[in-house]
């Protein structure tokens, strides 16, 4: 990033900062994607509020990003899903960081969501609440019986409709850079796009406009209906999409693939996602028949007798392979970030699922136009 630039987009965050600043900071923890652009977000959440740690997603951290976020003085700790879904450890690592203190927790992909419980009834200090940025993480506190504290989410927030078709556009083209070193391409094969919410939507969209055969299946009917109204050739169920498919692309972010739908991929087909691999892929449950290779960087053949297909990244999002940039529209949904976890500090929300109002949105949007649309 260039000097101007990050001068720009402290302004910018630091606009956004006085608009929504609380009267008393809070202390916070921040799970994120450590890209490029991210450092000066993080230094947004620290003006915000009391900064204790950053916990960077591992399958999306950029090294030179981490190195910055540490150079601002803001400790980097490791994340695993393992730290949150033991309740112990997960309280004796926010006492250790946190003690005593009113903490608000900004999460992505729901990895608080296990210890929510011992988090608000053991630690010595006051859970807030929770800030949510993913649909996916979203669904795993909303599914709950009853929440402990108030989660906001900005998962279904308007200001996020930008950054998820964006994204459905940087996994179609980090799709096919990856093809393309193996001396394949998108065309002449038919594409199986399994999910049809704004990021299935937008893949599908996109490899329609570059001219691909693409069929969709989603298991909620209205959404299907909503992809054949669009034009889509919709599969009967799952089984019968793969069958013809030599792309399949993951954006479900609760399990596309189990461990028998893999023999049924068609020969020579490649798997891609939007997500990590454990979210979208039962791969522990395919058949123990299947020998692994990587065959290229980032593609991994799984062969069997009479049987063969290729995994992307492991299985993992394959648009961090290539930044994942969705340009200046993440500072939307990184603002609503910011002005969520100000909504918090002020404690006035009831536990439960919330969202900012559209007048903050209205705000965040015009503060946004303001710097970026020149």
């Amino acid at each position: 990033m260039e000097t101007f630039e990050r001068a720009r987009l402290d302004t910018y965050f630091g606009r956004i900062a006085t608009r929504f600043a609380p009267s008393e900071r809070p202390a916070s923890f921040l799970i994120t994607h450590l890209l490029p652009e991210r450092p000066a977000f993080v230094r947004g959440v620290a003006n915000m509020t009391d900064l204790r740690a950053v916990l960077p997603k591992p399958k999306s951290v950029q090294a030179e990003a981490r190195r910055q976020v540490e150079a601002d003085g803001h400790a980097c700790d490791r994340l695993t899903r393992s730290l949150f879904a033991d309740a112990d450890r997960a309280v004796r690592y926010v006492e250790a960081r946190a003690a005593g203190r009113p903490v608000v927790l900004l999460d992505v992909g729901g990895y608080f969501a296990p210890a929510l419980d011992a988090l608000c009834n053991r630690f010595s200090g006051r859970i807030l609440g929770v800030v949510e940025d993913t649909e996916n993480g979203h669904k795993r506190y909303a599914e709950r019986d009853k929440l402990p504290c108030p989660v906001v989410s900005v998962a279904r927030s308007p200001l996020k409709d930008p950054e998820d078709f964006l994204v459905g556009q940087s996994v179609v083209f980090s799709t096919e850079a990856l093809m393309r070193t193996r001396g394949d391409i998108l065309h002449g094969r038919t594409a199986l796009v399994i999910g049809f919410g704004k990021l299935g939507s937008s893949i599908a969209r996109l490899l329609h406009a570059k001219g691909v055969r693409v069929a969709v299946y989603d298991i909620d009917p209205v959404r299907r209906t909503q992809a054949l109204s669009q034009g889509f050739t919709v599969a009967r169920d799952r089984v019968s999409g793969l069958a013809d498919a030599g792309l399949v692309l993951c954006a479900t972010g609760s399990l596309s693939l189990r461990g028998e739908h893999f023999p049924r991929l068609r020969n020579g087909a490649y798997v891609a996602t939007v997500t990590s691999s454990e979210d979208e892929l039962e791969l522990d449950g395919l058949p123990d028949v299947y020998e692994r290779a990587r065959i290229g960087e980032h593609v991994t053949r799984y062969l069997t007798t009479g049987h063969y297909f290729y995994l992307l990244n492991g299985g993992n999002a394959v648009n961090f392979l290539h930044g994942a940039s969705v340009g200046p529209f993440i500072f939307l949904v990184q603002a609503e970030i910011l002005a969520a976890s100000a909504v918090l500090a002020r404690d006035e929300l009831d536990p439960g699922m919330h969202e900012i109002s559209p007048t903050d949105r209205a705000a965040i949007a015009a503060t946004w136009l303001d710097y970026f649309n020149r």
